[in-house]
This record gives structure tokens, sequence and C-alpha cells, in this order.
């Protein structure tokens, strides 16, 4: 008690295998932080240029203007901007064909708009599966170690005549060890897995809303021009 808690020499005087564990669990943990810290970069700039592109689009410019100036840097378009250069570039192919109907024209952008908009929300869903299995296998790998240490302790000790708690609690500390950081490297994966998760749908609706309301613009300008 008066020594306290050494975490390091618990670690080195682990077994093998148990420390074999506790590696494969620290790996877990590393990238699990840098997964969680890129993407939340990734989703914070998903959502921002998503609300300032709409911002753009309702401020009364000109489609074609716009879809220009998407064009322009469409190597670097993300998200929202891929969503309305594939709707208004199909859009525009469709309306240059002869015999075109507007039902087809929009239906057509309709399906150009959702490729874009599921290969979008594939980029942002990309390693999420990874953070959903740290959370899941982790306490049970941290658990395996811990099980493999208590049976090592318990074979050790048997070999021993007088057996106490002083010489039983430093091998069950050495093997518990590994189940602490079991549920260290599980905890976050799990809490940002679901944070992110949830920012993604919010995301995906936002897409489909601004899916739907650009094909009511895309309508209303095929009948006018029908019309015209």
């Amino acid at each position: 008690m008066n020594g306290g808690l050494n975490i390091f020499k618990l670690v080195a005087e682990a077994s093998l295998p148990v420390q074999l564990v506790m590696l494969v669990l620290l790996a877990f943990s590393f990238m699990s932080w840098v997964i969680i810290i890129r993407k939340h970069a990734q989703l914070k700039a998903a959502e921002n240029d998503a609300e300032g592109f709409e911002e753009r689009f309702w401020s009364g410019a000109d489609l074609a203007q716009l879809y220009r100036e998407v064009s322009a840097h469409k190597d670097q378009a993300e998200g929202m901007e891929t969503v309305f250069e594939s709707g208004f570039r199909e859009f525009a192919r469709q309306r240059q064909r002869r015999g075109h109907d507007a039902k087809g024209v929009i239906e057509a952008s309709e399906r150009a708009m959702r490729v874009a908009g599921t290969k979008a929300l594939g980029k942002l869903e990309r390693n999420l599966e990874f953070l959903a299995n740290v959370g899941a296998i982790s306490p049970y790998v941290g658990l395996f170690g811990t099980v493999w240490g208590i049976m090592g302790a318990f074979q050790g000790l048997g070999e021993m005549k007088d057996v106490t708690i002083a010489v039983v609690a430093p091998h069950i500390s050495e093997a518990l060890i590994a189940t602490a950081m079991g549920l260290f490297a599980a905890i976050p994966a799990v809490w940002m897995y679901n944070r992110f998760a949830t920012k993604v749908e919010r995301i995906a609706s936002h897409y489909d809303v601004f899916q739907e309301e650009f094909s009511s613009v895309l309508q209303r300008q095929a009948s006018a021009d029908d019309a015209g």
C-alpha cells in the first residue's frame, strides 16, 4: 500500500503472452486515436462545407455559373458540392438529347445525385468500422490476457509451500492490468463511434434534403424551358 501502484513494473514483470496482449491493445488504442482525430476534423469540415455551399446555392446565384465554379475545382470538391455538380451535369447532358422529356431528365439527375451522395457518405464512414471493432473486441482481448496471466500465476503459486496474499497480489495485479488496458482501448472507441455515426446520419439527412430541394428547382427549370 505504501509503495503505490507501479503500472510500468506490473507490465514489465508480466508473462510474455500477457505482454503481447498489452502490446496489441496499445496498438488498437493508438490507431483508434489517430482515426478519432482525423475523423473529427473530416466531419467538422463536411458540416461546414455543406452549410457554406447551401448559403451560396440559396443566395440567388445563377445555377450555371455556380456549376462552372464548382467544376473548375472538381478534384477538390467534397460532399454537397459533388452532389450538386453531378446532378446539374446530368441535367444539362439530358437536356441536350433529342426527344427528352422533363420526367426522364429529372430522374436521371436524381440518380446521379444519389450516386454522388453515396460516395461522399462512404468517405465519411470510412474507418468507423474499425472503431466499432476495437470497442467490441478489446475488452475480450484484455480478458484473455487476464485469464492467461491468472492461470500462469496460480500454476507458479502451486509450487510454493507458503502462499499469502502478499505473494498472490502482485501476480493477480499483473494479470488484471490487461483487462484495464482493454477497457482503456474500448471506451473511447465506442464513445466516438457512436458520436461519429450520429454525425454521419445527420449529414446524410442534410444531403437528402438538399437533393430533394435541388430536384424541385431543376424540375421547375425544366418545365419553364419546355414551356418556353
